[in-house]
């Protein structure tokens, strides 16, 4: 059974970006200055005024005593009964150098994971982990490093990305970690679906590293190339009591081997051929017999208090007579973590939704990686013109840049509106970005009267960005992981918009005494999936509850009677799942500051019921010294790109400023559209892919060739020249695009390698050249790391070049 899955630099001035802009219009495959590190330099801390938070390529330290991987393995043990899920995830770091270390791992979870406990295992020793404020763990976590002691520190970075830290792991150590979380399995169109995310892709930021606080270093993290396998092994188990008998189950994403207990009950295992399966989410999913759902009522009667569950089903979905037009805007993440199968799946996607639009809709689309680019400053008319036009755009599309996600969401919904017509916002990303919470804000803010539908592509997408986009968006989310998942996702989004289940919804208790209710009010109910609410409840369990709204245009009304419902032992997870909503609710939607009266409430939350948040972690910490004189080395584990993810997400061929797109083809949609552009806009005859010199673009293929090599320093002339030889033909693809009429130019090229073997300060001339050319030039030299040992002092370089165009 198989299963499937920026550069990053400050803003260009603005004179430089209207040039930038004025490219895009032009619709021009310009390559941008670019920087992605491609290892962390020892003295990491001192960061540069301009450098951001940005993953880099993973490179092995030059001392062969510490042990750079030190995570050998993870692994997941998984117990579904009902609808509650209890996951165990056990991490073990082995130290195969000579030198002590501390490890640091950043690694996903859930994004409605209620993370409960932890404890670390030396040797014969167990010691439990306490949790304790952030700053506390963090305090008492770097006090035992110091003094020798093995210790294990847990923290949230997102709610759906964790960190963490082992100190002094010793040379052949082994230690095992362990943690604990629970989660709400809720069916949607009567299928259950089970997601444990494997790795965290790498995460987009404009943020400048030397202001960032700690919080945020998390994104520096080292990656390996795309398509390289994890360097550690990942299992996982799966062990269902459904309750009811199973009618199906599969896993999508990866290959596994599933045996069938019973009628009700089924274990899932890797199969023994999956040995790198870590680089793509795991998804199980199930269906029950008769397609039945799991909906109704749970309690749990505690010591101090009461928790309940609440699961309604809405009603069936009801067709309606006529409906009203609507409008649709389609924004379309096309950064460099979108290139190549992710940016493919986005395609056949939009091409899909856009395709199925009704002569009454209106539509836009808005391209976005560091720019944006609008298809029409107004919606437009679902005409066949208009649709074929739109569907051009989007299939030239090559994926390039960073994710500038905050301002695009501005422009998208800042777009002039005709009164009447219900909009609906579509956003196409893999979400990599650290900017969750002022998404959240602004979608809050600002949409109105419009629906929000995220749609997640890829194989381990930011789940906390999209879901948390549909819920303050009102909307729906979708996670398509494979091409041929498109087509089916598209044509449940239309159904989904076109024929709402509920509308108006609303909760009452009667003499129920429920209290701390979360959330408070249920939004209108889209999919074929129970509105979920959890609480506190006091007294004796009796009266009934009622769900009412509007199904299509009846009145409905359910109701569910309490006497018949039993509170159970079993279910004692319901306080942590109820606690972990709590904690969302306040902090999801919202940019939180530290002197906020909601930072207070979530520490207090997570420290009464014991759970992970952005302000409580869990400490182990063992009472032994057991590390004497020398200093522990601190060791990034490296990650895997996720599937289907190319080097452009960590750097490659992204760039901030660029959307990147082939150029119309003769005769299409866009050919005619570009001429009415203001002259300068674009060169002569680029819209049909001639040069001002009448040769066709791809009969042109740039060569460079060295003239002339000076190197100052302690790196030798013939290992610097023997290493740009091999990497002209990066700069040869800046060319490429460059209509000038000359068939040969002088590039001047000098740049300093630093002692820890990058390039710095590239300076680039070229007579006559445009910014573009020539931040592509320094943007592909800029990620230049030379294989020759460190010198321990700076080596200038300056290379004159001949170019042949």
């Amino acid at each position: 059974m198989k299963c499937s899955s920026g550069s990053f630099r400050k803003n260009m001035n603005a004179a430089r970006m209207v040039a930038v802009i004025l490219a895009v219009f032009a619709l021009l495959p310009v390559s941008g200055l670019s920087r992605a590190l491609a290892a962390e330099s020892p003295a990491h801390e001192a960061e540069s005024d301009d450098k951001t938070l940005s993953p880099y390529f993973f490179i092995r330290s030059e001392d062969p005593a510490v042990d750079q991987l030190p995570l050998k393995a993870t692994s997941a043990s998984v117990n579904v009964s009902g609808i509650i899920a209890d996951v165990t995830v056990t991490q073990v770091y082995k130290n195969e150098g000579k030198k002590p270390i501390e490890a640091l791992y950043v690694f996903p979870a859930s994004t409605r994971a209620a993370v409960y406990g932890m404890k670390m295992t030396i040797g014969e020793r167990t010691i439990v982990a306490e949790i304790k404020k952030r700053e506390e763990a963090r305090q008492d976590y770097e006090k035992a490093k110091q003094e020798g002691k093995s210790a294990s520190l847990l923290e949230q970075q997102r709610p759906n990305v964790f960190q963490m830290n082992v100190a002094n792991i010793m040379p052949g150590d082994e230690i095992r970690t362990e943690l604990r979380y629970t989660e709400l399995l809720i069916p949607t169109d009567g299928v259950y679906e089970f997601a444990y995310p494997t790795v965290v892709g790498p995460r987009y930021s404009n943020q400048p590293a030397a202001t960032a606080p700690p919080s945020e270093k998390w994104s520096q993290n080292p990656y390996l190339h795309s398509g390289e396998a994890p360097t550690y092994s990942f299992g996982i188990k799966v062990n269902l009591a459904a309750g009811v008998p199973i009618q199906e189950m599969a896993c999508p994403s990866h290959k596994t081997t599933i045996r069938y207990q019973d009628k009700t009950s089924a274990a899932v295992e890797l199969d023994p051929s999956e040995t790198a399966g870590g680089n793509r989410d795991f998804i199980l999913k199930y269906r029950l017999a008769g397609d039945r759902i799991e909906s109704g009522l749970l309690l749990h009667e505690g010591e101090k208090e009461n928790f309940f569950l609440l699961m309604m089903q809405p009603p069936r979905r009801v067709a309606e007579g006529a409906i009203p037009g609507r409008e649709y805007i389609f924004i379309v993440d096309v950064s460099g973590s979108m290139h190549g199968y992710p940016l493919d799946i986005s395609k056949k996607l939009l091409r899909n939704l856009v395709s199925g639009l009704r002569p009454v809709d209106t539509f836009n689309v808005l391209l976005f990686s560091g720019a944006s680019k609008l298809l029409s400053e107004r919606s437009l008319p679902a005409e066949r013109g208009n649709i074929e036009r739109a569907i051009d755009l989007i299939d030239r599309q090559q994926g390039g840049g960073g994710t500038e996600l905050l301002p695009a969401l501005r422009r998208a919904l800042s777009l002039p509106r005709a009164d009447g017509v219900s909009r609906t916002i579509v956003i196409a990303t893999d979400g990599f970005v650290t900017v969750e919470p002022e998404a959240f804000d602004l979608i809050r803010e600002q949409i109105g009267n419009a629906n929000f539908f995220p749609f997640g592509i890829g194989t381990s997408v930011n789940r906390h960005l999209i879901e948390g986009m549909a819920r303050v968006g009102a909307g729906e989310p979708f996670i398509i992981t494979r091409p041929d998942e498109a087509p089916g996702k598209a044509e449940k989004f239309r159904r989904y918009i076109q024929y709402p289940l509920l509308t108006g919804a609303k909760l009452n208790f009667g003499k129920f005494e429920a209290y701390d209710v979360e959330p408070l009010g249920i939004p209108d109910i889209f999919a074929e999936r129970p509105a979920v609410v959890y609480g506190k409840w006091r007294g004796k369990p009796e009266g009934t509850i009622s769900l009412s709204g509007k199904s299509g245009d009846r009145p409905y009304t359910k109701t569910l009677d309490v006497a018949q419902v039993k509170p159970r032992a079993e279910n004692s997870a319901l306080k942590y799942l109820w606690a972990r909503s709590r904690v969302a609710q306040l902090s999801d939607y919202n940019k939180l500051q530290q002197s906020d009266e909601r930072v207070r409430r979530i520490t207090e939350t997570g420290l009464e019921y014991s759970i992970l948040t952005a302000y409580t972690s869990f400490v182990a910490i063992d009472s032994q010294v057991r590390r004497k004189g020398e200093d522990a080395a601190t060791v990034k584990q490296p990650l895997p790109l996720p599937q289907g993810v190319s080097d452009s997400a960590v750097g490659g061929s992204a760039n901030t400023a660029m959307l990147s797109v082939v150029p119309p083809a003769p005769g299409s949609p866009l050919t005619s559209y570009n001429k009415s552009l203001p002259a300068g806009a674009r060169p002569a005859k680029e819209a049909t892919g001639v040069r001002t010199d009448g040769r066709r673009k791809e009969e042109a293929a740039p060569k460079i060739v060295i003239e002339k090599l000076a190197v100052e320093g302690g790196i030798p002339e013939t290992m610097v020249r023997r290493f740009v030889e091999q990497h002209l033909v990066e700069l040869e693809q800046c060319f490429k695009s460059w209509g000038g009429n000359t068939s040969r130019v002088k590039l001047t090229l000098k740049w300093t390698i630093t002692p820890d073997r990058k390039t710095k300060d590239v300076r680039t001339t070229i007579e006559g050249a445009p910014d573009t050319l020539l931040q592509c030039i320094a943007g592909q030299a800029g990620k230049w790391v030379f294989p020759a040992p460190g010198t321990g002092r700076e080596t200038i370089v300056t290379a004159i070049l001949e170019v042949t165009i």
